[in-house]
């Protein structure tokens, strides 16, 4: 799962493991990758690169994968996401980002052969770990709930932010508004489109702000997606084409100054494991209106207004409040900027490494 792609598992596996190379040049890493990252990526004297070259979830994920971590003998082995070999007999930890799946399984897992094999997968890989390590203390009760784990087992250890995201000059603002065509003021989304991420409820909540503020427009990040074609019909039925900017997929200067400029950062889920976006937007010195849901007050604390993500009426009116409220507003960057303090790769990386130490005989 290893990329420098900066979103989600993939940062998550980054951050951690460039942090373990350089805390321990004592120990053996071994590293699975999967092309092109094995080819792209140089690492120190004491990594090992193993090229697996298995699609994730795949038939080969479970064969050719296997066999090379058989092959290994790894003392303990961190798997960074739920997809562990099934017939996998060594020591292993995993971490559980989120379980998604069991609340919203959306149109990708609504044949029931997906459901299960997805079922079979997360729930062996739970009962055989050693320890369950989740990004949130949301996410372990969830898991707890779910797969019936006892708390002694699952250990919560939350994300860290990079020092990439803060604010940008007028004159980033300036670029970024005129590269997208954006008005003054906007609202941003970033993320995928996806049925637990409340893109409609958030588009219905921009429709009803829009009477009060007809210039204002939504910047929506992230590739379109075909399996859910009611974000792109909802804007059609709102009468909003012209004032939703769907932008795509965006380099990360065009991220980090699109965070900057917004007037609002909205994160509207029905559920997350974790929620990074609110806190780079916290970083990037903008307010951010955020769901009340599953573990995002946790990652948010005080530094959110929150609303109830089943009514866009709600939705719309903290954002309204942001907007009319200078105090709030400029408490909110304050406490943003005080609350991305709490989140640490280096200490990240350290309570993941007292886990191990809890497994196998390792230098912690």
């Amino acid at each position: 799962m290893f990329s420098d792609a900066f979103t989600g598992i993939g940062r998550y596996t980054y951050e951690l493991t460039h942090r373990f190379f350089e805390m321990h040049p004592d120990v053996e890493w071994v590293l699975f990758l999967n092309e092109p990252q094995y080819s792209q990526f140089d690492f120190p004297a004491n990594v090992r690169k193993v090229r697996v070259n298995a699609p994730h979830y795949s038939f080969a994920e479970q064969t050719r994968f296997l066999r090379l971590l058989t092959r290994e003998k790894c003392d303990l082995v961190h798997f960074t996401h739920f997809n562990v070999p099934l017939f996998y007999r060594g020591k292993f930890v995993v971490t559980i980002h989120d379980t998604t799946i069991s609340f919203f399984p959306g149109k990708k897992f609504k044949s029931w052969w997906r459901r299960a094999a997805y079922r079979l997968v997360i729930s062996r890989a739970i009962s055989r770990a050693k320890k369950v390590i989740t990004v949130s203390h949301n996410t372990a009760a969830d898991v707890q709930k779910l797969f019936s784990v006892s708390r002694e087992k699952v250990i919560p250890i939350w994300n860290g932010i990079g020092t990439d995201f803060h604010p940008c000059s007028e004159t980033e603002h300036e670029r970024v508004r005129r590269k997208f065509q954006l008005s003054p003021q906007f609202l941003l989304y970033t993320g995928v489109w996806r049925e637990h991420k409340n893109l409609v409820g958030l588009l219905r909540a921009f429709a009803l702000l829009k009477s009060s503020h007809p210039d204002l427009q939504l910047v929506i990040t992230g590739r379109e997606d075909p399996h859910y074609p009611e974000v792109l019909s909802t804007i059609r039925e709102l009468g909003l084409s012209e004032s939703v900017k769907c932008v795509g997929l965006v380099d990360f200067p065009d991220l980090q100054a699109l965070y900057s400029a917004a007037t609002v950062y909205v994160f509207p889920s029905f559920y997350e494991g974790f929620g990074l976006p609110p806190l780079e937007a916290m970083a990037a010195g903008t307010p951010v209106a955020a769901s009340n849901s599953s573990a995002i007050p946790e990652v948010c604390g005080e530094a959110a207004h929150f609303f109830n993500s089943r009514s866009p009426e709600d939705m719309a009116r903290k954002m309204e409040e942001i907007f009319q409220d200078t105090e709030l507003r400029a408490g909110l960057i304050a406490r943003g900027q005080e609350r991305i303090k709490k989140f640490d790769w280096d200490q990240s990386a350290a309570e993941t490494l007292r886990v191990y130490g809890s497994v196998v005989q390792f230098p912690t």
